[in-house]
């Protein structure tokens, strides 16, 4: 499974009339195509260490900027939208207007559009040429007003967008609309995304519930289960010469534990190990699954609890979930999709204990053994420690510490009425001190403002204690996600107080009421 599709596109609309005559439109469409194609090369390029960029990797591939032809009248708009609703590879649309594009002209097109839409308020040229500007120019370079009677009707038809101005050769221009561009990938990924669920959530565990058909309306998402023992059929039917090539890669990769090597005396757990990567990978595969849960409830005949696996396959772009908590494991497929080719991690976490010294104020996140070693630039080493929970063979695991860096922790929750997404801005660093004695993959984070403010505002929220950590994205793209979902989002920041965060909640939740109501 890849870490994000490669054959997705945005298209570009540019809007204008033919009251200004073929010559003028003809100019509108070379400059309209030079627009599309320097926003393509600065996305490509990474403006704000995007794609590659300080992670010594080719930029990856992501949607395509494809340009369309002018659009000078009405039934040209409503087929344009009509076949980007239509068309599986456009996750979203660019609209300019070049020049003046009467907005009645829009209406039907924008009715029948419900894929992402960004209105890019910018013009063909930077700088203006003083000295030079007569009527031509200012007939030519209409986009002051033009996308004013644009965003006029946007706003009366009541049509979900982002709106970003400024020259396309702007940096911070490029860097919000990657943003986006990032964001509509993780909506599409959430509308197409399979998950497969091994047995159900843990037991008596309230988070981890949730209305699958409710996210499938909402979210696109297929959430379906199956028998741990479908999987561990899967799994006893891996040939040797899978397990050999596998603790082969193991070796090659990581800094095994002496007594994992061959000739070790749990060499035997390795081997088992890579058995149930290697069924589970085949399982996923064969069914389309993007993300899968476990639950160390319900293992079957699995002799151990599926670690190394499970990280491993994050690691390749995987959403994953323990104890059954699928909303977290579509959250973080999205994540890592929308992530796609950028430095820094997208993992499962969890927030486990805290440092509640005055002077420090910390958080150790975990899990039993399922944390992405995305999160480190350097080799994790592969150990094998007993596991309390479980009632299972010891169980192999990655071990490495997350690499310090900004970042952002994110969950995704079932309020009964709508999802809500909650956001703490963080900043990753090193342990304070070894943890010799913590044999697992752990983050340190220190939350904004906070962390009084931050766990009190996070409870508030009722915010779920499974979440993604994230040192690739930032807040714009998950802000531009919910308004692509019409998810309820609520952010805690260095700005962040616990009253006018309990204040936001109160309005959203009548602004999401109203909304569904109509």
């Amino acid at each position: 499974m890849p870490a994000a599709p490669t054959d997705s596109e945005i298209w570009f609309l540019t809007g204008s009339q033919s009251l200004y005559g073929e010559d003028t439109l003809a100019r509108v469409a070379a400059q309209s195509r030079q627009t599309a194609e320097e926003l393509a090369a600065g996305l490509a390029a990474g403006v704000h260490a995007g794609p590659g960029a300080g992670a010594g990797r080719e930029p990856a591939p992501g949607p395509r900027i494809v340009w369309k032809p002018v659009l000078t009248g009405a039934d040209a708009i409503r087929r344009i939208c009509l076949d980007a609703e239509a068309d599986d590879r456009c996750i979203g649309l660019i609209a300019w207007m070049h020049t003046f594009s009467p907005a009645k002209m829009w209406i039907a097109g924008l009715a029948a559009l419900r894929k992402p839409l960004l209105h890019l308020h910018t013009q063909a040229n930077r700088a203006l040429p003083w000295s030079t500007i007569d009527m031509d120019f200012m007939n030519l370079n209409q986009a002051a007003h033009g996308d004013r009677e644009f965003g006029h009707i946007q706003s009366r038809l009541g049509v979900a967008r982002k709106t970003v101005t400024g020259h396309v050769r702007d940096p911070g221009v490029v860097r919000r609309v990657d943003a986006w561009t990032r964001a509509a990938v993780g909506r599409a990924e959430f509308a197409r995304l399979r998950l497969a669920r091994f047995g159900d959530n843990m037991r008596d565990v309230a988070v981890t519930e949730g209305d699958k058909v409710e996210a499938q309306y909402r979210l696109g998402t297929s959430v379906n289960t199956y028998g741990v023992n479908e999987l561990v059929a899967a799994v006893d039917a891996v040939e040797d010469h899978e397990i050999l090539d596998l603790t082969q890669r193991y070796a090659d990769t990581y800094a095994l534990a002496p007594e994992l090597r061959p000739g070790g005396e749990r060499h035997a757990s390795l081997r088992y190990a890579a058995r149930i990567e290697a069924g589970l990978r085949g399982f996923l595969t064969e069914g389309g699954f993007a993300a899968f849960t476990t639950n160390f409830e319900d293992l079957g005949g699995l002799r151990q609890l599926p670690g190394l696996a499970v990280q491993r396959l994050m690691a390749d772009g995987h959403g994953f979930g323990g104890e059954g908590d699928w909303k977290t494991a579509a959250l973080l497929r999205a994540a890592k999709a929308m992530a796609y080719g950028l430095p820094g991690g997208t993992s499962f976490m969890e927030d486990y204990t805290y440092d509640l010294t005055p002077e420090s104020g910390l958080v150790l996140g975990a899990h039993m053994l399922e944390v992405c070693p995305s999160l480190t630039a350097s080799a994790p080493s592969c150990e094998i420690h007993p596991l309390s929970i479980g009632g299972r063979e010891d169980p192999v695991r990655l071990v490495f510490d997350a690499d310090p860096g900004p970042g952002l922790v994110v969950g995704l929750a079932d309020m009964g009425s709508r999802f809500r997404l909650v956001a703490n801005e963080v900043e990753v660093i090193a342990p304070p001190a070894p943890l010799p004695l913590l044999p697992v993959a752990r983050a340190v984070w220190r939350p904004a403002p906070d962390l009084r403010t931050s766990t009190e505002a996070w409870l508030t929220a009722g915010a779920p204690h499974h979440t993604v950590l994230t040192t690739a994205l930032g807040c714009e793209e998950f802000e531009d996600l919910a308004d692509m979902l019409s998810v309820e989002l609520a952010v805690i920041d260095a700005g962040t107080t616990v009253r006018r965060f309990a204040q936001e909640l109160r309005w959203n939740q009548a602004y999401h009421r109203l909304a569904d109501a109509l």
